[in-house]
């Protein structure tokens, strides 16, 4: 018998688990649809922002994490509860402060004397999209807590491991301004986020918008515009946007000329050319595109490489940033040419 039911558009058939999958221009379209959908349903919240919300959301599809800096008053956590709303997501919010343990984060197992034996209770981090809010502010411990979920989407707590649930999304926030009391979140820290972005000021429209009170809807208000399992649906097809052999040695040179450059302690590691190759993919599709161009690259490569390269010590005290190193790196690197083209 022979199975006759037809496939979603968002949908990646169940045959591609044998062999690579072939995109079609249709899921493509309808993947760029209900990205504009989301992006048009959080801007009506988050006013004025169209690129940091498509790059949150391309970081969420990619099953990225998000680190906002900017100073307080922004919109860093209504973006991340706006978009949970969108996606008819659960989400929590951790209030990251100096005395917070890692238990308080990933949760404790207590005993029941009732049951004799022991019982887990989750944490906070047991969400869709998790909000570690001001996470500079509590200790390298704590802060440690994040590492294994936010790698592998799981906390393991006296040695047993708990699945968090999918899709998964941690949106950290933190203040470059107020640094006393914070501790400086490490580089393998750093390098578990696939994007770093500042929201900013609003534009002066959007905040003449809000001032003169027309813009009065908040998270909670916001209709959901899909729910979390089309959100895993997007991200697994976004794994199979097809990428052209001459982009993969693009990346690695982009990659190389980062860590070869003389201001850089640390350059990009394999866990950004990752992140740059998984963010690309989803780009391409928000364009409707079953296919990585040079120009996905260079439209990521800041938000997702900048906060990975270490620079070295005379270069940071001279004001020299990682963008800049990234912008050096484009300059140096050749864009690959189509074949017909060479």
């Amino acid at each position: 018998m022979h199975d006759t039911s037809q496939t979603h558009p968002l949908q990646v058939p169940r045959r591609i688990q044998q062999q690579p999958v072939q995109l079609g221009a249709a899921q493509a379209e309808q993947f760029a649809a209900t990205f504009d959908a989301l992006a048009a349903a959080v801007d009506t919240v988050v006013l004025g922002k169209q690129e940091v919300v498509r790059l949150a959301l391309t970081a969420m599809f990619a099953q990225g994490h998000i680190l906002l800096e900017d100073v307080p008053g922004t919109g860093k956590t209504t973006l991340a509860r706006t978009i949970a709303a969108a996606v008819s997501g659960q989400w929590r919010r951790i209030q990251f402060t100096p005395d917070l343990l890692p238990s308080d984060v990933s949760g404790v197992t207590i005993f029941n004397q009732a049951s004799g034996s022991f019982e887990f209770h989750p944490g906070p981090v047991f969400a869709n999209i998790v909000i570690a809010d001001e996470i500079n502010r509590a200790s390298p411990k704590t802060q440690s807590a994040l590492l294994e979920v936010m790698e592998e989407g799981r906390v393991t707590v006296d040695g047993n491991p708990h699945q968090v649930p999918q899709p998964f999304l941690v949106v950290a926030t933190q203040n470059p301004v107020e640094m006393d009391g914070t501790y400086r979140l490490p580089e393998a820290q750093l390098d578990r986020f696939l994007v770093k972005l500042s929201v900013g000021y609003p534009v002066e429209a959007a905040e003449i918008e809000v001032l003169r009170g027309t813009h009065q809807r908040s998270p909670e208000h916001l209709a959901p515009v899909v729910d979390t399992d089309t959100v895993a649906q997007m991200a697994e097809m976004a794994k199979h946007v097809y990428i052209a052999e001459p982009l993969y040695a693009y990346l690695v040179q982009l990659a190389n000329a980062t860590r070869n450059h003389p201001q850089v302690a640390v350059g990009v590691s394999p866990r950004g050319l990752i992140a740059l190759t998984r963010a690309a993919s989803v780009f391409a599709l928000s364009q409707g595109r079953t296919y990585i161009i040079p120009e996905d690259v260079k439209a990521l490569a800041g938000p997702v490489f900048a906060h990975r390269v270490q620079l070295a010590p005379d270069a940071a005290m001279r004001g020299i940033t990682g963008a800049q190193i990234v912008s050096d790196a484009f300059d140096q690197v050749p864009v690959p040419l189509p074949a017909s083209a060479a």
